[in-house]
């Protein structure tokens, strides 16, 4: 019998349980799965060259996730988050002032007390090592790039991509043909905006109900600066400046160890104004008052940007589906208002094993769907679940508006406002260029303020030369046809890499270049571009950013 999706080229692998993406998500899904049921035979397949090497988060970690996996590794040698979090402000910035929000105003389901700043690619390598001595295989350089389906259109696992081929779509004296994984169960750990998760979730209209999810870019740099300035455990959030009061955003400071200091900046993609550049956003807010006294003598070591889930609880699609789940981000089970997501991952990971590990059969494991809302990643996401709407619709009164939502929660356990809806997706809210006020940025001055390509060298981006490109035009007249005009191409300003570029020829004729080289993996344009012409994929494996210790 012929099998659906099978290529004769192909090795084909059998195993219980395939998981996508060895973030904190995939990883806790494979340790719970073996703690479970040993005798499971559990395989990830990872597009980063090394476990670790495409996790980018902030991060002031909760550490319930880990406490609930592995409850004895505050003792262990090797733990991955050492530094607890000793200090927690917030504050509202001008121009030229930085106004200080007491700690009253919050409730205590937003306090960071007891949260770890470290690194998400320490918690991934940690999590790594345990799960391989659990006989966990973890194929790295290996990116699925295809779901396979049996002949009831059930999933029945993945397929990873081809290696050697050349830009012209032809194999090279180097290919190889990708691997077949079949599985009793095939779990989407991809992260924000996964690629074959998004096919899952359009082919089995798991999203039908919740309706589409809404986003925000974040970008990284890590600083090493002047012994004496750096408070290992402090951590810093603001609003306001350099945003204005319809954008919403805001910026993370986190002091390490090592005299290490983690600077971020987070936009919401559902912003207006095409001429807008997140990345040039960051830069600006660097050189706050409160920023250059910090960063004066630094020294900038690392730098990275990746898409985040913000629609919350009322954006998680249907989380099961035949032969398989959704976890972590892939989900949407980050909490946009305490801007964390790597402890929900945990649990949603922990909670997907617990219900394949249980279940009679192979169709869905659907414990993990009925059960997620009264668990505790529910207990999180539900009583800040209008922080986002609000916050949308009315720029910073939103945001006000949301923290006295979570204040009525705290005290009484309603909402004024119900559930809001979100009302439209991120590509959808770019207004023309008619109708908005152009935005203009100042030149970096390498001190402070850098180029996309200088920080794209800092996240180690590497691509094969000889591959086709990743980045997948629908209609390659479009931009320069439409969004030029209409738009001025935001996609040269969204992306935080320099993948985008309109080229002027001699002649005054334009060309819509795509730099596939820098890419970072950060998904921004296939969730931005306002005609949804781009679409992501998985390049040749190995191939992106490396990142080290973000």
């Amino acid at each position: 019998m012929q099998v659906p999706g099978h290529r004769e080229d192909r090795e084909a692998v059998t195993c219980d349980v395939v998981i996508v993406g060895a973030g904190p998500a995939g990883l806790a899904t494979a340790i719970r799965l073996k703690q479970r049921a040993p005798e499971l035979q559990v395989i990830v397949v990872e597009k980063g060259a090394e476990t670790g090497a495409h996790i980018l988060s902030g991060v002031v970690m909760d550490p319930v996730g880990l406490d609930g996996l592995l409850p004895a590794w505050r003792d262990e040698d090797d733990r991955p988050l050492r530094l607890e979090v000793s200090e927690d402000r917030l504050a509202f910035l001008t121009r030229d002032h930085a106004f200080s929000l007491p700690d009253m105003l919050f409730p205590a389901r937003m306090s960071n007390k007891g949260c770890f700043v470290g690194s998400l690619g320490a918690v991934t390598r940690y999590l790594a090592a345990r799960a391989e001595g659990l006989g966990v295989e973890i194929y790295t350089g290996f990116p699925a790039t295809e779901i396979l389906y049996d002949d009831t259109g059930r999933v029945d696992g993945i397929a990873t991509g081809d290696m050697g081929i050349g830009k012209d779509g032809q194999p090279t004296a180097a290919f190889t043909p990708g691997m077949e994984l079949r599985a009793r169960y095939t779990v989407f750990a991809e992260g924000a905006r996964g690629s074959l998760s998004r096919q899952v979730i359009a082919r089995y209209g798991l999203d039908r109900e919740s309706g589409f999810q809404k986003y925000g870019t974040g970008i990284k740099e890590v600083w090493e600066v002047v012994p004496g300035k750096c408070h290992p455990g402090l951590i810093r959030h603001s609003v306001g400046w350099p945003l204005d009061r319809h954008t919403g955003g805001g910026s993370f400071v986190y002091h390490g160890a090592d005299n290490l200091v983690t600077v971020g900046f987070v936009v919401h993609l559902d912003y207006a104004n095409p001429t807008l550049s997140p990345f040039d956003e960051f830069q600006r807010f660097k050189t706050h008052p409160s920023m250059r006294g910090l960063l004066a003598g630094a020294r900038r070591v690392a730098y990275g940007a990746r898409a985040l889930t913000e629609g919350g609880w009322q954006a998680v699609p249907r989380v099961a589906f035949p032969g398989g789940a959704l976890i972590g981000c892939a989900a949407g089970f980050m909490n946009v208002a305490r801007i964390k997501g790597s402890h929900n991952a945990i649990l949603s990971g922990m909670q997907a094993a617990d219900a394949i590990a249980a279940a009679s059969d192979t169709i869905a494991p659907r414990s993990y769907e009925s059960g997620w809302r009264t668990s505790p990643i529910g207990r999180d996401l539900y009583p800040v679940r209008n922080v986002k709407p609000l916050w949308s619709r009315f720029g910073l009164a939103g945001l006000a508006l949301g923290g006295l939502d979570i204040w009525t929660h705290a005290l009484a356990g309603v909402s004024v406002f119900g559930t809001l809806r979100h009302r439209r997706p991120d590509h959808a809210s770019l207004l023309p260029l008619a109708d908005i006020t152009p935005m203009a940025y100042p030149k970096p001055d390498g001190v402070l303020t850098f180029d996309r390509l200088s920080s794209v060298y800092l996240s180690g981006a590497n691509h094969g030369e000889n591959q086709p490109c990743h980045l997948r035009l629908a209609d390659p007249t479009l931009p320069i046809r439409e969004n030029l005009p209409r738009y001025g191409e935001p996609a040269r300003l969204y992306c935080p890499a320099g993948v985008y570029e309109v080229a002027v020829a001699k002649d005054g004729t334009p060309s819509f270049v795509i730099n596939s080289q820098n890419c970072v993996h950060c998904k921004t344009c296939d969730i931005k571009d306002p005609a949804q012409n781009i679409t992501w994929t998985p390049p040749e494996g190995g191939g992106g950013p490396n990142y080290a210790n973000m």
